[in-house]
């Protein structure tokens, strides 16, 4: 039986732009320098919007507010199974702080297939590309 894990992640949106962060060298390869939505697991008893929260005041040093749940994803990977939960946040300034990431891009709609994604986060990509912009 393979471990489960529920994670949250952020798709930061500055001016049009989305954030995208790079992961460090990691034990397993098919994670190891790939590029995903910043975030990290939820805590027991935390609430999903809590924990993106925390998780960005973490690995960024940014607050925020009104997460948007833009999709769910369930990925497989060789090792463990995720529930992803991704949140839509706009932010007023491109200025973070990396603790826990190598690199980062902000990347315009059109742009976000330019980098090497984690397998996890394409659909959410993809709901993006896709995502007409409703006012």
């Amino acid at each position: 039986m393979k471990k489960h894990i529920e994670v949250v992640a952020a798709i930061l949106m500055f001016e049009e732009r989305y954030l995208a962060v790079q992961r460090g060298p990691a034990k397993l390869d098919y994670i190891s320098h790939k590029w995903e939505f910043p975030g990290g697991k939820a805590e027991k008893g935390e609430s999903l919007e809590d924990a993106i929260s925390r998780e960005l005041q973490e690995e960024l040093a940014i607050t925020i507010s009104d997460p948007q749940l833009l999709i769910t994803v369930e990925h497989s990977y060789p090792d463990f199974d995720i529930t992803m939960h991704c949140f839509v946040v706009a932010v007023e300034s491109p200025e973070i702080v990396l603790n826990e990431h190598v690199a980062q891009r902000w990347l315009e709609k059109e742009k976000l297939m330019d980098v090497d994604w984690a397998e996890a986060d394409i659909p959410a990509v993809l709901k993006l590309m896709n995502h007409q912009n409703r006012k």
